[in-house]
């Protein structure tokens, strides 16, 4: 109840112009037919913050129609990624490299569009300089498979490094990866938000790569939004209705980037105010209209291929586990 009603003075706080114009009315989806189901299900995690338009999404989603709408805890250690394969949830917001995996390896998993660029961050201690500096270096990740070892991997490969042979991957099942970096044990680490924001207060290491920033990483979504296959085959108005409100909500993160930080603390999606806040205001929400998801796949996918993650091409990938239809048509709707 609490959740809901955070989620409701957030929306409340807008001007009345700019709420008409984001919650939209019946000719937001005249043409669109009913609803197959008023049920949506979307992960929830308790750490993770670049998500934040899943978070603030519900009054949007209920203008939308869904009158059921129910965050999933992720407490399991299962990314949001596989629940959406499993079909324990129906949509989620996920690092595109996990999905591409997710997607050769058969998951019931189809990708819909983008969310965000650039979330991710490479630190590292004094004399690293370069991913090419990480030869013969440790770098800690959550475990292998996760989507720290997996984008890591592939940026050593783009630079010519074989991850598998010039990296020295550390896991450490009692201690986190950025709690080992900031003690010194290990001499790199990949974080995404809150983490990035938490060494940079300490001022411990020094980022030697910011997915935001530095090409080629920052032309393509570094997360994307993905349905489970069944949910978007069998409810394809709910899939585009769904859609369309975090596409709003998006835009809501880039407009009251103070309101949307206060909802998802509010809510229990993160505990630091002041993290969020900055994660939402250094992270380019608003380029989900610039950037293609499907140029996104092709260069991840590339980038996989050369890591030896994944054996498919691009094509293949493209073909079993996307549907950019509601994304375009979207695009067309939500002109900025």
């Amino acid at each position: 109840m609490q959740s809901a009603q955070s989620r409701r003075r957030f929306l409340a706080t807008f001007s009345s112009a700019g709420v008409a114009g984001l919650m939209g009315g019946p000719s937001s989806f005249a043409q669109d037919a009913p609803l197959e189901t008023t049920v949506l299900r979307l992960p929830k995690f308790s750490t993770t913050i670049c998500g934040a338009p899943m978070y603030v999404a519900d009054e949007l989603l209920r203008a939308e129609g869904f009158t059921d709408i129910r965050y999933v805890q992720t407490d399991t250690g299962a990314t949001g990624a596989q629940l959406t394969a499993h079909g324990e949830v129906d949509l989620d917001a996920a690092n595109t490299v996990l999905l591409i995996i997710l997607i050769e390896a058969g998951g019931r998993i189809t990708m819909l569009g983008g969310l965000h660029i650039g979330c991710y961050e490479l630190f590292a201690h004094e004399g690293i300089r370069s991913i090419r500096d990480l030869k013969g270096k440790t770098l800690g990740v959550p475990h292998l498979g996760s989507g720290a070892h997996v984008l890591a991997s592939s940026m050593a490969a783009y630079v010519g490094l074989d991850p598998s042979k010039d990296i020295r991957w550390v896991v450490n099942s009692s201690i986190s990866a950025m709690q080992l970096f900031a003690e010194g044990k290990i001499d790199a680490f990949l974080g995404f938000p809150p983490e990035p924001q938490e060494l940079r207060a300490r001022k411990i290491g020094n980022v030697i790569l910011n997915t935001a920033r530095d090409r080629p990483w920052s032309q393509y979504f570094c997360c994307a939004l993905a349905g489970n296959r069944d949910f978007v085959s069998r409810h394809p108005v709910a899939t585009k209705r769904a859609l369309r409100a975090i596409l709003k909500a998006i835009d809501l993160c880039v407009t009251e980037p103070a309101r949307a930080a206060q909802t998802i603390v509010d809510s229990g999606f993160t505990g630091s105010y002041d993290y969020a806040l900055q994660t939402l205001k250094e992270i380019p929400y608003a380029k989900w209209r610039e950037y293609e998801p499907e140029d996104t796949l092709r260069f991840h996918s590339l980038r996989l291929r050369e890591a030896g993650l994944i054996k498919s091409v691009p094509s293949k990938i493209i073909a079993d586990g996307t549907d950019w239809r509601f994304f375009n048509q979207l695009k067309r709707e939500l002109k900025g």
